[in-house]
């Protein structure tokens, strides 16, 4: 079958290996769409996402949908669509029982975590666990499918946050999260306004029903305004501004993943408008509410803007790194 292969920084080719055979409790997919993600950016472009470094040939991705291609025990048809839940949970802990995406010893799809490292789904085929598995309703497309594990990112950041309906929502970054946090926050009856520094991004912010949106680069944000702020952009500064635009007794959500290094921040409105400011890390089972949102929200596909060959992976890498360009970039195989 044919896979992509990150070998090293800005170094990957595709190569023939051979097709993977699901083993009990596991089943076998066909592949036909991957996104593309920040941690796989970080993985071609420096060889690296933060501290895990690529030490062998990784195939990436871990935002896919496709179909089913061999379940041994028969319990899906060959054919059936499906996307999947990148990951395997490791070993429960007291006081976090029903957090298993914080489980330590856990595996992600597409990652260098782990050793060997977890390969993703940037290939023909991928063999997964049955319970990773999620049937696509009729009325969902493969296509749009793929958006389930971004969207999954922004639900459950949304549910930290707790219900929006009604309530100012501020998001701050409109790449690709943001704009999966704009469209969950929209179908949850939250007014949202989303920001960024770019034309591009605001666009598409808008075309998912951000009512407003905010070029930071060039106009201010409103202090004190808002009920929630998903801070998205993963950019050190933005956390002192979304502290800034929320409003006292409300809550900083922060959805962005940051440099793990000391920055600057000010807390001075955090302490004095008793700020809830919480962490969102991947998600739990939100996938599910992911694939129900996306089949009746049609509008959210406008999230995709590129697809590309896996023969063309530099290009594609390119252009999702180009945010003015560019929402969401997928691999079509």
């Amino acid at each position: 079958m044919t896979s992509l292969l990150i070998e090293s920084a800005r170094t990957a080719a595709v190569r023939e290996i051979a097709v993977p055979e699901p083993g009990e409790g596991q089943v076998r997919l066909r592949v036909a769409y991957v996104g593309i993600c920040g941690s796989d950016l970080h993985y071609f472009y420096d060889g690296a996402n933060g501290a895990f470094v690529v030490r062998e040939p990784l195939v990436p991705g871990h935002e896919m949908s496709g179909t089913v291609d061999l379940d041994p025990s028969g319990a899906l048809a060959a054919g059936t669509p499906v996307t999947v839940h990148p990951a395997r949970f490791g070993t429960p802990r007291e006081g976090i029982e029903d957090a298993p995406h914080l489980w330590p010893g856990g595996s992600y799809l597409g990652s260098a975590s782990t050793w060997p490292h977890t390969q993703g789904a940037a290939s023909e085929f991928l063999v997964v666990e049955a319970d990773m598995v999620r049937v696509l309703p009729a009325d969902l497309p493969v296509r749009r499918a793929v958006l389930a594990e971004p969207l999954a990112v922004a639900l459950h950041a949304l549910g930290k946050a707790g219900p929006v309906e009604g309530l100012d929502v501020l998001v701050t970054g409109s790449g690709p999260i943001g704009l999966m946090a704009v469209a969950a926050a929209v179908a949850a009856g939250a007014r949202v306004t989303a920001t960024d520094v770019l034309a591009g991004p605001l666009e598409r912010a808008a075309a998912l029903g951000a009512s407003t949106t905010i070029d930071v680069s060039a106009d201010a944000i409103e202090e004190n305004a808002y009920a929630v702020v998903l801070e998205c952009s993963g950019v050190p500064v933005s956390i002192s501004t979304a502290l800034r635009a929320v409003r006292a007794g409300g809550t900083v959500v922060q959805v962005g993943m940051l440099p793990d290094e000391p920055r600057p921040v000010n807390l001075a409105p955090f302490i004095a408008k008793e700020v809830r400011y919480l962490g969102a890390f991947r998600f739990r089972d939100e996938i599910d509410e992911a694939v129900e949102l996306l089949a009746r929200t049609p509008a959210i596909e406008a999230a995709l803007t590129h697809e590309f060959a896996v023969s063309d992976a530099a290009e594609a890498f390119a252009v999702a790194r180009d945010s003015q360009q560019s929402g969401k970039v997928v691999f079509a195989l």
